[in-house]
């Protein structure tokens, strides 16, 4: 475990530090599109992010593989080289898309062909588990056939997914932190090693979103573009299939009787394996929902719109940061739920739980408009938003008289630039619009 925590930090750390010079490069490179209909940001914000992300990548496993315990899993697997591959064309294809504008048709092209590259490099499904059945080994264009569909679909699902500050990465590192326990349970629970490339995956996949996020967080200083998307989305397939096809389930048969029995008596334990991708089961219905809608249209499906889950949040009056907790809330309680329901299926008390809490995030729903006030002992901490009334005026109060007797230089803001909740932001020099005028008539 001690080797995997370094591993995730040196991944967080190295994100984290390259996304400010990637951000500069972002603003330089002239990576800021206008302001879409569809998008919910008011300022042009650089793109490119995933050019960090992926450094981040590389840090992780070039660390990973000077670790002695890692080291046998560049040794033994040709996994970690598949998905290197893998991720720097459609890292290459995402930086070139937020650059120029990519049609839809090409970067579906290259998703298909990254995920032919890994592929070909041996990440492919093998064998999948069928209750009553028992393990189904698949033929070779079977398996391949079911990896790039399910490379495409993650990708894309994450991809639909991006359109709030921070939602993307935080929904993927909760995915990647419970398929990392799944994973390393199986590891180290089990003692079956064709399930360390996918631990290692995962932890260095929530290294690359926990170092981007402060970047990220509302309101956004950059965002990951679809060099960043994508990218994430082809690591987290990558951790499911490797997960998927190289354990074998019958390792995982701990009771006794036929293949059948077993397979009836661990379905449970089969659930992340049976569907990688419920660990982003809402990302996967956004992306559902989205191609019905615009179909039904008589759209394409690749056509952007303001019909996602996080812009109907908004439309119900949630503030784009409570818009975007509810989704981790419920990304969150589908992950790990499904993850504690596979270790203990038997104890009634994880259902419960999962009830309760499906019973809260339905509550926070229908209440859009409410806003959490912190405790008075705790009000210096948190934003102004969050103090009660009185508090808050009294602040702003004191803010306006140290701004009025100049105790604290104001920052120059551009005048007309709109804020984070829509107000214009008002400079030193558009206080005083005849400023000039004065000056050169005394």
């Amino acid at each position: 475990m001690r080797e995997y925590l370094l591993t995730l930090c040196v991944t967080v750390a190295v994100t984290y530090l390259l996304t400010g010079p990637v951000r500069k490069f972002a603003i330089a490179a002239g990576a800021m599109p206008e302001i879409r209909a569809r998008d919910v940001h008011r300022e042009p914000t650089p793109r490119l992010g995933g050019i960090a992300m992926f450094g981040g990548l590389c840090a992780g496993l070039l660390v990973a593989d000077h670790l002695r315990n890692l080291n046998g899993v560049f040794e033994l697997s040709n996994e970690p080289r598949a998905l290197l591959s893998g991720a720097a064309l459609i890292w290459l294809v995402g930086v070139l898309d937020d650059k120029f504008e990519l049609d839809a048709l090409i970067k579906l092209g290259a998703q298909m062909i990254s995920a032919g590259v890994m592929v070909m490099q041996g990440l492919t499904i093998l064998w999948i588990p069928v209750p009553g059945i028992g393990t189904v080994p698949l033929t070779q264009w079977q398996g391949n056939l079911l990896t790039v569909a399910l490379v495409v679909i993650t990708i894309n699902a994450v991809n639909f997914v991006d359109g709030l500050d921070g939602l993307a990465a935080g929904m993927v590192c909760i995915a990647a932190a419970a398929l990392f326990l799944y994973a390393y349970r199986i590891w180290f629970g089990y003692g079956i090693e064709s399930a360390a490339p996918a631990t290692l995956f995962a932890a260095i996949l929530m290294g690359m979103c926990l170092g981007f996020l402060p970047h990220n967080m509302h309101p956004a200083r950059i965002f990951m573009g679809d060099s960043g998307s994508m990218l994430i989305g082809l690591v987290l397939a990558a951790s499911a299939i490797s997960l998927t096809g190289q354990v074998d389930p019958d390792a995982l048969a701990l009771f006794a009787g036929g293949e059948r029995n077993a397979t009836h008596a661990m379905l449970p334990a089969y659930i992340p394996l049976i569907l990688p991708l419920t660990v982003i089961a809402i990302p996967m219905a956004d992306l559902v929902l989205a191609i019905v809608r615009r179909t039904w249209k008589g759209q394409s499906p690749f056509a952007a719109d303001r019909g996602h889950l996080h812009h109907r949040l908004l439309e119900l009056g949630h503030s784009h940061s409570r818009a975007v907790m509810i989704m981790y809330f419920w990304s969150g309680l589908i992950a790990f739920g499904t993850v504690a329901y596979s270790v203990h299926s038997a104890t009634m008390w994880i259902v419960l739980a999962i009830v309760a809490l499906s019973a809260v995030g339905l509550i926070l729903l229908l209440l859009p408009r409410f806003t959490p006030r912190a405790p008075r002992w705790a009000e210096g901490l948190v934003p102004p938003r969050y103090r009660h009334a009185e508090r808050a005026a009294e602040a702003a109060a004191e803010a306006a008289a140290q701004d009025v007797s100049g105790a604290e230089p104001e920052r120059p803001v551009a005048a007309g630039v709109s804020g984070v909740n829509g107000a214009t932001a008002v400079g030193p020099r558009s206080r005083f619009p005849d400023r000039r005028k004065a000056e050169s008539t005394r």
